[in-house]
């Protein structure tokens, strides 16, 4: 959280812990349905780690990255999620401090990994649908490996280097119930530019082409079947059709995305302006950790090969010999 330079006494002033209001019965159904959304999160992900590291047909680059986007998901569902809803349920930070140290050094990490890797999928399909014989014969999956793992090195890097430098380890500031630290003005910019606005610029410029390139696909294709016997025409209305049903899904995707990532970093833009709130900070933080939910979802509403996927491993069949071989793309 984004604070001003406040008097300490001052801070634990304004946020001391509110007394709980309620009926025990509300509080039960809050944390039994935070419970169900943590659930999702985690073993929605876990199903899609499952699959694309245990079936052949899934080894590809592109997947290597909906793989790192899957494992940074899981891990906001597994070390974030949990405990943000009980901070937000109790209107109380409840962990100590030195979890909280940890909660938000790892939330910070997650939150940055969990972008570039949404960029780095921007980049991938930009480069796949511009030049798809340069990329099938420069992108590799050893070449992604190398990439994925580098993102993860940089976005561990630059956060351990943000606190370091913004001097966060020696400056936490702990009152009774709360768990914020102050980022200078300096750091927060450079911040702002690395984790929202640079990653941001390339997930729209570079998806708005996508859009473009794939409607001149799909109008080439439209020419191609008034000259085509009709077995050709089948074919390519078919590819047609596939690559609409791509853009739309990864349309759907980013939308998606955008709309959980912008009020998080909107309010950090202004956290120096406006009044400082950490029920809205909370609020805009649990929007966006409920983006590593939704993506699960969407996979399995769009995806046949994940519904697919799915049915394999919940029947324990991905255990049968073979299984890995199995066509689940067809």
């Amino acid at each position: 959280m984004n604070l001003t330079e406040f008097n300490q006494s001052d801070l634990c002033e304004h946020f001391s812990c509110p007394e709980r209001s309620g009926s025990p019965a509300v509080y039960i159904l809050l944390y039994v349905c935070s419970a169900a959304v943590v659930l999702l999160t985690v073993c929605g992900n876990m199903l899609i780690i499952i699959s694309v590291l245990h079936f052949k047909q899934l080894h590809t680059p592109t997947n290597m990255l909906v793989f790192s986007l899957a494992v940074s998901d899981f891990l906001v569902g597994a070390l974030v999620m949990l405990p943000m809803f009980i901070w937000t349920i109790e209107s109380c930070w409840i962990f100590g401090r030195d979890f909280c140290i940890s909660f938000l050094l790892i939330g910070g990490f997650l939150t940055s990994l969990s972008i570039y890797n949404i960029a780095l999928i921007a980049v991938d399909r930009y480069l796949a649908l511009s030049n798809p014989f340069l990329y099938m014969n420069t992108i590799s999956k050893w070449t992604m490996y190398i990439v994925v793992f580098s993102n993860w090195c940089v976005c561990l890097v630059y956060n351990t280097a943000f606190c370091y430098f913004n001097g966060t380890f020696m400056s936490y500031l702990m009152c009774p119930g709360e768990c914020f630290y102050i980022v200078k003005d300096i750091p927060s910019v450079i911040d702002l530019v690395y984790s929202f606005i640079f990653p941001l610029s390339v997930i729209i410029i570079l998806y708005t082409r996508v859009f473009v390139i794939a409607k001149k696909h799909a109008t080439a294709i439209r020419e191609l079947n008034n000259h085509t016997r009709p077995k050709t025409q089948k074919i390519t209305s078919h590819s047609m059709k596939s690559e609409r049903k791509a853009a739309k899904v990864l349309g759907i995707l980013v939308s998606v995305f955008l709309m959980c990532l912008l009020p998080y970093f909107i309010y950090s833009l202004l956290g120096n302006v406006i009044e400082l709130q950490t029920k809205t900070f909370q609020k805009v933080l649990l929007v966006f950790c409920l983006n590593s939910t939704i993506n699960p979802v969407i996979y399995a509403l769009f995806y046949p090969w994940f519904r697919r996927c799915i049915k394999l491993i919940i029947t324990l069949q991905i255990f049968q010999t073979d299984s890995a071989l199995i066509n689940i793309l067809s």
